[in-house]
């Protein structure tokens, strides 16, 4: 019986040479024989929506332009892939100009190339490098007790950051008409404000939706707590910050300043106060010193308005006073760590590794360093360490987290991490855990100086611990009881004569009639408040240290050590009950 039609052999020989109905490509045809049948109209839709997409997530993710920057390189790197892609497809569609369209494939792989090779010429095993890398922050030998000043009391902060948080988070609590729609941001930049070390941070939107209600009016406030006094207070502004990080939309001060200056690489920023109170945002201004992205050093600082969102361009050598980062605390200790690691080149950072040093490392995995306040700036503190990561230092690197000028200050003894252990191990009973160590100068002696704080995060107790020999370790319930304590301890192990030991106390005796005594607590810790008759001067006795206090009454006689007091000084912190 003879067929009617086609037979679907033939059908399916057909299919095989001519493709599917309707120019679709065969079954089992490449990516580019598909993307071949598209008809002119498909592939124009399709460069404009990728074009659309490009200028979307430029505005969205904002990268920097700089052919220095890694971000825009992903970006390169992607739209050459997208090149690759696309040029075969063109071959296809086109038997005419097909060797034309494989020869243009050269020009999306050049950059491909390019950004390989300028990651080798980045790289420290490159000829040369080393020597740039270990360059690239200049320190120099330094006299401890010469470039320190030696500690006021008065200015030594005796809180870390998560307590700053803690205190932070209870002043929040004060103003309920806020809570409901800010939040604290995480920030709690530390900066010396007013001669007194603080850490500030903005409050932030809670919530995508506080911040449609809100976004009109703005962020009426930020977090001041002093590391001094451990106050915490919500500083009301009578112009609002309308450039944050919780802006999602054009007023992200980021999205904000990178648009501003498109082709800049900036460091993290740091929310920082003039001396007026006023908020800004402080971005370092990136540049790479080694080959095409190695090297990163600061060359100048943008400073943002946080109100208005103005922006200000400066030179690092010319930024004002009043700014304490423009060198990022991370990027400092990268850049002595290429010093330490390179500085005898890179075969040596491998093999040998003699004089081979790095920082010390901190806690929880994160870096170790601190800060402490120098007249108008913030240096950044971090011991220096082997790189065979033994329990003893070398010495340890002040850098001027403004200027960039950094020194070294051979000093052989403990870690931050061996003095933690000691001042814990003093208290053990308790279980108080120490802050990480701030350095100070007490009587030209290196100190590192501790909060310890009970598992409530609150601050009890107060431990200094000599650098040199770390068994040296004295406590006490306030600053000063703990630094008439650590003096003493200096004078019977030898370090200082009872002379130096003398006259570096600032603290004086007073006795008198006691006229009236209060007791209260405060943050969890008993007080005794004393004043003597004729003598305005309210006395703190604070508990436990100073128990036998509890045994005096008014008409009592009474001698004591104390501070110095200045004339605006109306209470006093007793140190020692004679």
């Amino acid at each position: 019986m003879s067929s009617q039609g086609p037979s679907l052999k033939d059908l399916f020989d057909r299919l095989s040479q001519q493709g599917a109905p309707g120019n679709m490509p065969r079954p089992g045809s490449s990516f580019f024989d598909r993307a071949a049948a598209w008809g002119k109209r498909a592939l124009i839709i399709a460069a404009v929506v990728l074009v659309v997409a490009l200028v979307a997530c430029y505005w969205w993710f904002h990268p920097s332009l700089s052919l220095q920057s890694m971000q825009i390189w992903t970006w390169i790197v992607g739209i050459c892939l997208v090149a690759l892609l696309v040029l075969p497809v063109l071959a296809a569609r086109s038997e005419k100009n097909a060797r034309l369209f494989r020869r243009l494939m050269v020009i999306p792989a050049a950059p491909i190339v390019g950004f390989v090779v300028g990651l080798l010429l980045s790289q420290p095993f490159f000829p040369g490098n080393a020597e740039r890398y270990a360059s690239v922050l200049d320190t120099t030998d330094g006299v401890f007790a010469e470039d320190i000043e030696e500690v006021d009391y008065s200015e030594v902060p005796v809180i870390d950051r998560d307590s700053a948080i803690l205190l932070g988070n209870r002043a929040m609590g004060s103003i309920p008409e806020y809570v409901s729609q800010f939040e604290i941001a995480d920030t709690y930049s530390q900066i010396n404000y007013q001669g007194r070390p603080v850490r500030v941070s903005p409050l932030v939107y809670a919530d995508l939706f506080k911040w449609f209600s809100n976004r009109d009016t703005g962020i009426p406030a930020y977090v001041l707590v002093d590391m001094v006094t451990q106050e915490s207070e919500v500083v009301r502004l009578d112009e609002p910050i309308l450039y944050s990080d919780s802006e999602p939309l054009a007023r992200n001060v980021d999205r904000h300043v990178q648009l501003s200056y498109p082709s800049l690489m900036f460091d993290q920023k740091s929310f920082e106060l003039d001396e007026d109170g006023h908020p800004w945002w402080v971005y370092p201004v990136q540049r790479r010193t080694i080959g095409t992205f190695g090297g990163t050093d600061i060359y100048a600082v943008v400073l943002v308005d946080a109100c208005t969102g103005e922006t200000d361009f400066y030179a690092v050598e010319e930024v004002p006073t009043w700014v304490d980062r423009a060198y990022p605390s991370d990027l400092l200790i990268e850049q002595y760590n290429w010093s330490g690691m390179y500085e005898r080149g890179w075969l040596n950072s491998w093999l040998g590794q003699e004089g081979v040093v790095r920082t010390t490392p901190g806690t929880n995995g994160q870096l170790g360093y601190n800060y402490i306040a120098q007249g108008e700036d913030i240096y950044l503190y971090t011991g220096v360490t082997s790189v065979t990561a033994d329990d003893s230092s070398v010495g340890f690197i002040l850098v001027n987290q403004r200027t960039g000028e950094s020194h070294f200050y051979p000093v052989a003894g403990a870690t931050e991490a061996s003095a933690m252990a000691s001042a814990e191990g003093q208290l053990q009973n308790l279980r108080y855990q120490a802050t990480y160590p701030i350095l100070l100068n007490v009587a030209g002696q290196p100190t590192y100086f501790v909060s310890l704080k009970d598992d409530a995060g609150l601050v009890k107790m107060f431990a200094m611990i000599n650098i040199e020999q770390y068994q040296s370790v004295a406590t006490g319930s306030t600053v000063e009881e703990c630094q008439e304590a650590y003096l003493s301890l200096l004078a019977a192990d030898g370090l200082l004569s009872e002379q130096e030991a003398a006259d570096a106390s600032t603290t004086v005796e007073v006795s008198g009639t006691i006229a009236t005594i209060a007791q209260a607590v405060v943050d969890g810790n008993s007080h005794f408040y004393v004043t003597l008759e004729g003598d305005e001067t309210i006395y703190d006795f604070a508990l436990p240290g100073l128990l036998e206090i509890v045994t005096y009454q008014p008409g009592d006689e009474v001698a004591f050590m104390c501070p110095e007091k200045d004339e605006d000084t109306s209470a006093v912190t007793v140190t020692q009950l004679l």
